[in-house]
């Protein structure tokens, strides 16, 4: 619901804030430099441990950057919230990827990671086709307002199965020998 908000920026920068291609540049520029230094802190990670409680905390992230640049009508502003919300946007989906990959069996992960490819890249084009539509509907802003109110309610739902998620992971974890607590490995025994 977030991640066709790429599509709707020319229509920030040319009508909010009434520039041209510069201004697209470096609220899209804010946006890498955001996703660059999530990048950077999941690769200084020691363990996937904890990797877990990450993603909800940052669709949380993705998703109130997303509202409040919606409601922005400062450049300089709007520009830290992009990098802010490319933060959010690179933890979660390369968390989710981390995690998918360290729990798939060697001979399922290509399968796995191709349908994660479809639901992630996949339904991209459907959901630009929506944002474009809702925003000719009730405008950009309103539709990156909806979009990011989606992201922060998903996020809620998928903290409150968090404790269910990790109780799942944690024998595949202490099988891959991530953990060494001796009551995590008995429950995989």
């Amino acid at each position: 619901m977030g991640m066709p908000y790429s599509v709707l920026i020319p229509v920030f920068a040319k009508d909010i804030f009434h520039g041209g291609s510069h201004v697209f540049g470096f609220l899209m520029a804010a946006t890498g430099v955001g996703a660059l230094i999530s990048a950077i802190h999941l690769a200084s990670r020691r363990s996937i441990l904890g990797l877990e409680k990450m993603i909800p905390l940052a669709a949380s992230v993705f998703g109130l950057g997303l509202v409040a640049f919606s409601l922005s009508r400062s450049f300089p502003l709007s520009v830290v919230l992009m990098v802010i919300t490319g933060s959010g946007m690179m933890m979660q989906t390369a968390s989710s990827n981390t995690i998918l990959q360290t729990i798939a069996d060697d001979d399922k992960r290509g399968r796995v990671m191709s349908f994660y490819t479809m639901a992630v890249m996949g339904t991209a084009p459907f959901g630009s086709l929506m944002a474009g539509s809702m925003a000719s509907l009730i405008s950009a802003p309103g539709t990156l307002i909806f979009g990011g109110i989606a992201c922060t309610i998903g996020a809620i739902l998928f903290a409150k199965r968090l404790p269910y998620f990790i109780k799942s992971v944690t024998p595949v974890y202490a099988k891959l020998g991530i953990t060494n607590n001796s009551s995590e490995r008995s429950t995989n025994n």
